[in-house]
C-alpha cells in the first residue's frame, strides 16, 4: 500500500503530498504489527525438540581400537 502511494506521488504525481504520506503512515505500522504477530506465532516452532535433544545428548563414544597380536617372541 505505501510503494504504489509512493510511485505514485514521485513518479506518476497522481497523488498530493498529504495523501500519500497518510497513506505511507498508516501502511508501515499495519506492516509492522502483522509481521510482529507473524513471529509470535513461530517463536516456539522447534523450541522444545531442540530443547528435549539438546538435554538427552550424550558425547559420542571414542573409537575402539582393537590392539594388535604380538608377535611370538624368536626362538
Amino acid at each position: 500500500m505505501a510503494s504504489p502511494a509512493l510511485y505514485q506521488y514521485l513518479v506518476a504525481q497522481d497523488l498530493d503530498l498529504a495523501e500519500t504520506l497518510a497513506r505511507y503512515l498508516i501502511a508501515v505500522p499495519i506492516a509492522a504489527i502483522m509481521l510482529a504477530l507473524f513471529r509470535m506465532v513461530t517463536a516456539g516452532y522447534g523450541r522444545e525438540k531442540r530443547a528435549l535433544t539438546l538435554q538427552n545428548a550424550q558425547p559420542p563414544a571414542p573409537p575402539v581400537v582393537e590392539p594388535e597380536p604380538l608377535s611370538a617372541p624368536p626362538n
